[in-house]
């Protein structure tokens, strides 16, 4: 395609970048106050039976993953690529330019410029000049014209590439989403304790992800206020594959579990009028049981049986209950415990520690982001382009030696495309350490 073709100019406008950049903006507001991917019922209370219906043609619901909103984000990459082929041939001629072929008249029209006569051959000032260039970090080449020589040094000239560093991070995150998009998943599942699952219900109702491994909820625990508001809330999950356990870990909110990929958060939880009793017999043994409220439960081979017969509650919390424990040799025993607190309950054969809970289920988030890391590197990307940017310079600096009587006269000349006003005060500093061993002008 020629680019002198107005489709091709359409596309490479940075005006049309503005304009996407503007509906991406004022969508992904209205993606945050609406929100997103709440049952269709949700919309019909909320907004009204029109709205809702405006809603699911324009899938509102699910906007980020909507086919209007994924043509802006595509359109924007498309004109970024194009902007890009346009513009960086010219900006790579700069990068690449032959410093040494600048013509001594465009040197001594250049704004910043300072000149001066030294004593020695034109041999011995360039050779001195060119030590003192390489102190301050620049190398310098040469060429001589016309009985003259022109020194030539530069910084940064890579710089100049800093917004083309900023598209390909842009880029860079897309394909990390796209990757996300297609080959992950957000869903969540609910984990009673001491149980266990490996199915993960996707959000939207887009149906289970079966995972290959399972994840047990050991415990959970839950700290509340005064007034009865939940607190904190821990859980301690195990990972389990294949039989085995791999994975321990104790999670809270914004302190994930991840495990090949996958990642749990944290959030929310759901009680149960259960109780967890955990017993350890004299002999060491050690079993947990799940206890229905005011029903009786056995331990055969210990020859046990007890039960929750009563508990006190806060709010919609039980902060202790009352156990009735016998062992078949001596009266039951009736005893209070407070929420997983552990007793001993003496018997005739022995101690028995006892702790009993209420049974909670752990509410966890499941996210799976296979393109999570390539948005790191595109983000990454973004802070050092915009950084070389907005914060370097490419700095380039002539020295041109002419032949005057028995001295030789040099004329400084130096530019930068940004920062122009702190270029001016190095290019003093320059100047001055360059001349110490001459006479100014």
């Amino acid at each position: 395609m020629q680019k002198n073709n107005s489709i091709w100019q359409f596309f490479a406008s940075v005006k049309l970048a503005l304009v996407i950049l503007f509906l991406i903006a004022v969508t992904s507001i209205i993606g945050t106050l609406i929100p997103q991917k709440e049952a269709a019922e949700f919309y019909i209370t909320n907004y009204g039976p029109k709205a809702a219906q405006i809603f699911a043609v324009l899938d509102i619901p699910d906007m980020y993953n909507s086919w209007w909103f994924l043509a802006l984000l595509f359109l924007l990459a498309f004109n970024l690529i194009i902007c890009s082929i346009e513009r960086f041939p010219g900006v790579w001629k700069q990068v690449t330019a032959d410093g040494l072929a600048l013509p001594a008249e465009r040197l001594q029209k250049m704004t910043n410029k300072i000149s001066w006569t030294t004593r020695g051959s034109l041999s011995e000032v360039q050779n001195t000049l060119t030590e003192k260039l390489q102190k301050k970090g620049f190398k310098a080449s040469s060429r001589e014209s016309d009985g003259s020589t022109i020194l030539f040094a530069q910084k940064g000239h890579w710089t100049r590439t800093g917004v083309y560093l900023v598209h390909s991070s842009i880029l860079v995150i897309f394909l990390g989403a796209i990757i996300g998009s297609l080959g992950g998943y957000k869903g969540f599942v609910t984990i009673p304790e001491t149980q266990e699952s490996s199915r993960v219900f996707l959000f939207g109702g887009k149906g289970i992800a079966e995972l290959d491994f399972s994840v047990r909820c050991n415990n959970f625990k839950i700290d509340f206020y005064p007034n009865g508001m939940p607190k904190e809330y821990t859980s301690s999950l195990t990972v389990i594959e294949q039989g085995k356990e791999v994975l321990t870990k104790e999670i809270e909110v914004n302190d994930p579990l991840s495990y090949r990929g996958v990642t749990f958060y944290q959030s929310s939880y759901e009680p149960y009028q259960d109780f967890v009793v955990t017993i350890q017999a004299p002999s060491g043994e050690t079993r947990t049981f799940i206890v229905p409220f005011q029903q009786q439960e056995s331990w055969g081979e210990a020859n046990l049986k007890f039960g929750v017969i009563n508990a006190k509650v806060m709010g919609q919390s039980i902060v202790s209950s009352k156990l009735w424990f016998s062992d078949g040799n001596e009266s039951p025993a009736t005893i209070w415990i407070d929420d997983g607190a552990q007793v001993n309950i003496e018997r005739q054969n022995g101690t028995y520690q006892v702790s009993a809970k209420q049974m909670y289920a752990t509410g966890l988030q499941v996210a799976k982001d296979p393109g999570v890391w390539w948005v790191y590197i595109g983000c990454g990307l973004m802070l050092f382009g915009l950084y070389v940017a907005f914060f370097m310079s490419h700095r380039r600096i002539w020295l041109l030696l002419s032949h005057e009587k028995d001295n030789t006269h040099v004329l400084l000349s130096g530019s930068a495309n940004k920062n122009r006003t702190g270029f001016e005060n190095h290019f003093a500093e320059l100047g001055t350490f360059l001349q110490s061993t001459g006479n100014k002008d």
